[in-house]
């Protein structure tokens, strides 16, 4: 067994050496082979992949199904148009311009510029932008995929947006003075509105204060009234008229007469006292005043306790006039109407007037009898020829002698015009809605001052007058 095995041992690990060498060598032989069939295999999958059919990732299983879609989107990403980031921005830049245009069109709407030139060529511009995107020779460009994409087709297309960005941006650098001037003028109609707004309220506050300052009297005199009626109480004799005869003077037509109707004692006395101080002969005018009967007591005090320099002064209550009833004048009968006394003195919203002229015309006191007796002269004053009718908010400066040697042609009456502005025009008097007032009268004709007015009372008389105001009344 030594021997044997001694003598197999050189031999043996010869053996061993030639086979390890030949072992290595088809070791690396079989790994080049492997390596070149995996790469190989791998382009072969590659390349196969690249040229199918999308359709055919649907068959296998879904780790094929997986590979073979990235590979997809990895050629789609290496093989997309450079033509495509230029439409993006084409796009964009048409999209922008296309808001600027809104934008403005609609800033212009915000300053009340709805009827201008301005809105619709913004308008117009916002759908050129719309109308190139939506033509059907350019909606090819954003339906493609970018593989088919006409290169001709996109200039043409960036050539007209470019076009109309320019047409744009030079509106809108012409637009922007403009814009800045309609604002500041915008900003001038709304300062103008709310002063034209203070400048109404202010006339209507005038207006109702000057009737309040008309109808008012100094603190001092507040009482005056009650105090002329103490004076009468405490001397009845004094003030008493009533078995004394009348004075001829009150009917002589040879002398100066004139009418003055007024519940205001301290307003009443005032104009008498300045046309006696500036009459050049106090003795030959005569002064015919008519109050109501609550005013009456103090009225005549009042005349009583001055020396008027020999000028005569009568002082009557208008219900010593017994003609003056319901049954004759259309005044007194439309008293009685309760749509009347609501527009004069109910105070409710209906009421309010918005025209300052108009709040002249509510105050009741053109429902007092005493403004109307006006129209009754020639009854009042049946032998008188002509007399002077003053209101008492008059002051006379000169004396008033010179009216009656006016020749009055046949006319009735003397006045002075006043047709300056809207106010005294015959439309602020009369209404204009029936249809024979509109037949018969002008509303733009001038009417005239009733502070002073000198009647022809034989001329009245003769063309009857107070039956055609009655008959004017009574529609």
């Amino acid at each position: 067994m030594a021997l044997r095995s001694s003598y197999r041992t050189p031999f043996s690990d010869r053996s061993i050496a030639v086979s390890g060498t030949g072992i290595r060598l088809t070791f690396k032989l079989f790994a080049s082979f492997l390596t070149v069939a995996v790469f190989l295999l791998l382009a072969l999958s590659f390349l196969f992949t690249s040229s199918s059919d999308p359709s055919d990732l649907s068959v296998g299983n879904s780790h094929d199904l997986y590979r073979g879609g990235s590979l997809r989107r990895s050629v789609l990403a290496l093989k997309s148009d450079p033509l495509k980031p230029r439409l993006d921005q084409i796009k964009k830049q048409a999209d922008d311009h296309r808001a600027l245009a809104l934008a403005y069109a609609s800033y212009a709407r915000k300053l009340k510029l709805e009827n201008s030139k301005l809105v619709r060529v913004f308008a117009e511009l916002s759908r050129n932008f719309t109308d190139l995107i939506s033509k059907p020779s350019y909606r090819t460009l954003f339906d493609s995929d970018g593989n088919s994409m006409n290169e001709s087709v996109l200039r043409q297309f960036e050539k007209e947006v470019k076009e109309r960005i320019k047409v744009t941006r030079q509106v809108v650098a012409e637009a922007k003075e403009s814009f800045d001037n309609q604002l500041k003028i915008q900003k001038l109609k709304d300062t103008i509105f709310a002063v034209n707004e203070q400048l109404t309220k202010a006339k209507k506050q005038g207006a109702f204060s000057s009737l309040i300052a008309a109808k008012s009297i100094p603190k001092s005199v507040h009482c005056l009234a009650m105090k002329l009626m103490e004076e009468r109480i405490a001397h009845p004799d004094k003030y008493t008229d009533d078995m004394k005869p009348t004075p001829p003077e009150f009917e002589d037509p040879n002398l100066y007469h004139y009418a003055i109707f007024s519940d205001n004692v301290l307003a009443a006395s005032v104009v008498v006292n300045s046309a006696v101080k500036h009459s050049k002969d106090p003795s030959k005018h005569v002064f015919h005043v008519v109050t109501d009967k609550m005013n009456l007591g103090a009225m005549q005090v009042m005349f009583k306790m001055k020396d008027y320099n020999g000028a005569f002064i009568e002082v009557k209550s208008v219900e010593d006039y017994k003609f003056l009833n319901s049954s004759y004048v259309p005044v007194l009968k439309q008293l009685e109407s309760a749509k009347l006394q609501q527009f004069y003195f109910e105070n409710k919203l209906e009421n309010a007037t918005k025209d300052t002229t108009n709040m002249k015309f509510r105050n009741p006191k053109y429902l007092s009898i005493l403004n109307h007796i006006r129209f009754y002269l020639p009854e009042l004053y049946p032998k008188l020829h002509r007399i002077l009718f003053l209101d008492d908010d008059i002051v006379v400066q000169k004396d008033l002698t010179g009216l009656w040697k006016i020749d009055m042609d046949g006319k009735v009456n003397g006045a002075v015009e006043t047709c300056f502005g809207s106010f005294h025009r015959y439309a602020q008097y009369m209404n204009f809605s029936h249809p024979l007032i509109k037949e018969k009268f002008n509303p733009k004709a001038c009417a005239w001052a009733y502070g002073m007015n000198f009647f022809d009372l034989d001329a009245w008389r003769r063309e009857k007058l107070t039956e055609e105001y009655h008959y004017w009344q009574s529609l």
